[in-house]
């Protein structure tokens, strides 16, 4: 038995520290998965063991992958998938109560997830959205109680050839999300899940499989942290969303990880004729961040948005991307970007555009504007436009800003410090973004931002 003193006071009953096949075996053993998953996880390792890290990606040369653990599940009276809060462990419900997270299932939330490590903790979905046949389950139990339905669409949009640390993920995944919504059932209140990575020189490999069908509509938020260690710990979550005919969604994250992590994520998205995909996401935290939400508009009407903004602080590198590929006619995407670089910190903004010889009428248009604290912090940009029609109108702006000293002496001559007057100037700088999450989020969102702007001027 483990316990962490560091962390919330957490003992574990499984803890599986190194990367081999006997790893692999034991977690998908655990799991009691069928026969399918666990030959995707061996070809999965054997592919990560084969392929090499992509050339432009931050140093990754302090990730020990054989002292990271894989695989920690808490012992028995912590591993619940609770539908009552009563019955998680108190320092766990502490965590949730930082977060407003009672408040906010109480008032607006449909349903509410719970991860720590490796196992859920605590998972509830009202029920006058079960009724409407709404799945939203652990992964495990899904493929138990849908094994056709997971199997159809499990890791097809994001293979385990995708890059290293998706093949790392479908060898050693564990904790998944699984959210399916019916034809023409509108889920008008957020689901939300909260990641918790929680032990030392940890790894979260958690996926996230959504599924709409014709008609359907639904809002996900996701929260992520971790403590902070002396030691290199890994989170690389992948995100699978089908969005079919006429069908919305919207998928909200904020990623508050710790500076000794790793941020290796994966989203992508396919988009039926005439539906729309919304992603909105807040980076910030990690000493590296490499995401990767990726829009493939398959059918005619297709839309989507993407919405970022992050904050790049000392030993903090944020390489952050939106892929939108236009495949059929009529097809509209938005990519905007919002970065601030501070102390030293990296802010590098990538997109790719690529619209095929079919995608007649495709519109795109895309803007990134960084906020740059200091002298010694740095922000780039790197565009690819890929466009095999003449018949598309694609924009794309780039702008790098400074803070304006005026503006800052003029907020302190009201009576501000400087750290409430630099902390109100990026607030109006992000608004486009925050003000598109619901308002309980865009607040704890704020007070963060508020926070990682301490001590940056003065």
């Amino acid at each position: 038995m483990i316990n962490l003193k560091k962390s919330d006071q957490i003992s574990y009953s499984i803890w599986l520290k190194g990367l081999s096949e006997e790893t692999v075996l034991k977690i998908s053993q655990d799991l009691n998965e069928p026969e399918w998953m666990l030959k995707l996880r061996l070809q999965s390792l054997e592919i990560f063991q084969k392929i090499k890290n992509p050339d432009f990606w931050p140093d990754l040369s302090s990730l020990d992958y054989e002292n990271l653990v894989y695989y920690a599940v808490p012992e028995k009276n912590y591993t619940w998938s609770s539908e009552s809060r009563d019955e998680v462990p108190e320092n766990v419900k502490k965590i949730f109560d930082k977060l407003n997270i009672p408040e906010s299932e109480k008032k607006y939330l449909a349903g509410v997830w719970g991860q720590y490590d490796s196992s859920v903790v605590y998972h509830k979905l009202k029920k006058k959205w079960q009724k409407s046949w709404i799945i939203f389950l652990d992964m495990s139990d899904g493929v138990r109680e849908y094994p056709d339905l997971v199997q159809k669409y499990f890791m097809k949009l994001i293979p385990n050839t995708d890059h290293k640390f998706v093949a790392l993920h479908g060898a050693v995944r564990s904790g998944w999300t699984f959210i399916y919504v019916p034809k023409g059932v509108k889920l008008t209140d957020p689901l939300q899940a909260y990641f918790r990575m929680n032990t030392l020189a940890g790894g979260q490999f958690e996926h996230t499989l959504i599924i709409l069908e014709d008609e359907a509509e639904a809002n996900y938020i996701e929260w992520c942290s971790a403590p902070k260690y002396d030691k290199r710990s890994l989170h690389a979550g992948c995100v699978e969303i089908y969005v079919w005919n006429n069908a919305k969604m919207r998928y909200s994250s904020v990623e508050n990880w710790s500076l000794n992590t790793f941020n290796l994520n994966t989203k992508r998205s396919i988009i039926g004729e005439n539906a729309f995909m919304e992603w909105i996401s807040g980076n910030m935290g990690s000493g590296a961040t490499m995401l990767y939400p990726c829009s493939i508009l398959k059918w005619n009407g297709a839309k989507s948005d993407n919405i970022s903004l992050v904050v790049a602080s000392k030993g903090q590198n944020q390489d952050i991307w939106a892929k939108v590929i236009h495949i059929w006619e009529n097809t509209t995407s938005n990519i905007v970007s919002k970065s601030i670089s501070k102390d030293g910190g990296i802010s590098i903004y990538r997109w790719l555009v690529d619209v095929k010889k079919s995608a007649k009428n495709a519109v795109n248009s895309t803007k990134c504007d960084a906020l740059l604290i200091d002298e010694i912090s740095i922000s780039d940009t790197f565009p690819e436009l890929r466009v095999e029609t003449d018949d598309a109108t694609i924009s794309h702006e780039a702008t790098a800003w400074k803070i304006d000293t005026y503006q800052l002496f003029y907020l302190m001559s009201k009576g501000l410090n400087n750290e409430k007057a630099m902390a109100m100037m990026v607030n109006g700088f992000l608004s486009g973004v925050t003000k598109q999450l619901p308002m309980e989020y865009a607040g704890e969102l704020n007070h963060l931002i508020e926070m990682e702007m301490e001590g940056s001027i003065g």
